[in-house]
């Protein structure tokens, strides 16, 4: 089983809004953002929810792909019953995004996973891009070619999600595993930075010299910059060393 040194930081601004209703989790294997909806105690304790459950993941022996989704499953039931015990509480909601380190077929490597517009970004020595592909009407208008990809930044109805925890019909989280390597850097964030700050200036802070902490802090200062018209979070993530 390969070994893996890692860094990483994390920042979070309340942006234009009242409440602060992102929450975020940056404990070694599990890295993620929540976006909590649904008003402004039901949205935060969504969130909260959503990153409890994937805590009690933390200091297991082994986190694999399956005990992973049934942290979000119980995130999704933990979720839908607070509207259930609580009428101020319907409608709780929660997008959630994150990487993290999963034993799959007796090798160590990255499970990206996530359910709603949150996001994860990846950047190696030589490639960039965006792992998650967000569960929203906008990216349903712009596959079926209503929408061009280049006006999705700023369609009207790009906030409106099809997916979250706590609403809808529920489902696993959506998975992708990537091999570990030494270089890798992640960027997990809520889309209060992904609307406010452009991918090629995403790509830049992550590629930089900076420590982790530092690029997280610097991304949603330019958020906040930019309008900050929503929440913002950011957990940034070093592969530092992989032996």
């Amino acid at each position: 089983m390969p070994q893996v040194q890692l860094s990483w930081g994390s920042a979070t601004h309340i942006g234009q809004r009242e409440e602060n209703q992102d929450r975020f989790l940056a404990v070694p294997p599990v890295f993620a953002v929540a976006d909590g909806m649904g008003g402004h105690a039901a949205g935060a304790e969504a969130a909260q929810k959503a990153v409890d459950c994937l805590s009690a993941t933390i200091g297991r022996p082994a986190l694999t792909l399956t005990l992973l989704q049934d942290a979000v499953r119980q995130a999704d039931d933990s979720i839908r019953a607070l509207g259930e015990a609580d009428a101020s509480m319907v409608g709780a909601g929660t997008t959630v995004a994150g990487v993290a380190l999963v034993e799959d077929s007796g090798e160590l490597c990255w499970a990206v996973f996530h359910v709603g517009d949150s996001r994860v970004y990846a950047r190696t020595p030589t490639t960039w891009g965006q792992v998650t592909v967000d569960h929203s009407l906008v990216q349903v208008l712009v596959e079926s070619g209503h929408v061009a990809p280049e006006n999705a930044a700023t369609h009207p109805q790009r906030n409106i999600v099809t997916r979250a925890l706590g609403v809808g019909a529920g489902g696993d989280a959506d998975v992708t595993l990537l091999r570990l390597e030494t270089g890798q850097r992640f960027l997990v964030c809520s889309d209060g930075l992904s609307n406010e700050v452009a991918d090629a200036r995403l790509a830049e802070l992550l590629g930089s010299d900076s420590a982790p902490d530092a690029v997280a802090q610097q991304m949603v200062g330019e958020a906040v910059e930019n309008g900050g018209r929503d929440n913002i979070a950011a957990v940034v993530v070093y592969a530092l060393e992989v032996t």
